[in-house]
C-alpha cells in the first residue's frame, strides 16, 4: 500500500491511498495549491487514524 500525489486537472495537488491490488482506498477531499500541502494532509491522516473510533 501507498500514497500517491497527483495533479489534477486545475492543477491542484491531491492524494490517494492505493491498496496492494491497485485500487484507490481513499483520496483527498480537496486539492491543494501546494505539493506541501497535499504531505501535510497525508501526514495528519498517517499521524491520526491510528486511533479514529469506528461508528455506526
Amino acid at each position: 500500500m501507498y500514497f500517491e500525489i497527483y495533479k489534477d486537472s486545475r492543477g491542484y495537488f491531491r492524494w490517494r491511498f492505493i491498496s496492494s491490488n491497485g485500487r484507490i482506498i481513499a483520496d483527498s477531499a480537496e486539492g491543494y495549491a501546494s505539493k506541501e500541502g497535499a504531505l501535510n494532509g497525508i501526514n495528519i491522516i498517517k499521524s491520526y487514524s491510528y486511533n479514529a473510533p469506528i461508528r455506526g
